[in-house]
């Protein structure tokens, strides 16, 4: 079953493939409260507000927005699917040099977050489960 990515149902749903897998992923070393302000989506209002804190040594992805972040992030749904689902690199890359993804805060905290998170065959494969859960129409 598909859900719209970053709805309810997929939050939840992306919240147990993590969870089934958190005893056997290696702590996020770097400590990162990011907001994120997500456009243009077809749902709700079409904006919507979620956070990244990897805190606690997990990476939790969660709705709200936390006080006092480290930095906040404004980006379209489609560019933040291409971030957390599809991880697609070069869609991230080229909408950061086109301004589509803006960063207000601690742009380094936000590098170093990415640079610490895991690219094992463990995250490969949270990421494919991650996929297939969401609706990508």
């Amino acid at each position: 079953m598909s859900f719209a990515f970053l709805s309810p149902e997929w939050i939840e749903a992306a919240r147990e493939i993590r969870e089934r897998y958190s005893s056997q992923t290696a702590p996020i070393e770097v400590a990162v409260r990011v907001n994120q302000v997500v456009t243009e989506v077809p749902f709700g209002d079409g904006e919507l507000h979620a956070h990244i804190d990897t805190s606690s040594g997990d990476v939790d992805l969660e709705l709200g927005h936390l006080d006092q972040p480290d930095a906040t992030i404004t980006l379209s749904y489609e560019t933040a699917r291409a971030l957390l689902v599809e991880r697609d690199p070069a869609k991230v890359m080229q909408a950061f040099m086109s301004g589509g993804i803006q960063v207000e805060g601690d742009l380094m905290k936000v590098m170093a977050m990415q640079a610490s998170t895991p690219q094992d065959d463990l995250a490969l494969q949270v990421a494919e489960e991650i996929l297939a859960i969401t609706d990508l129409d």
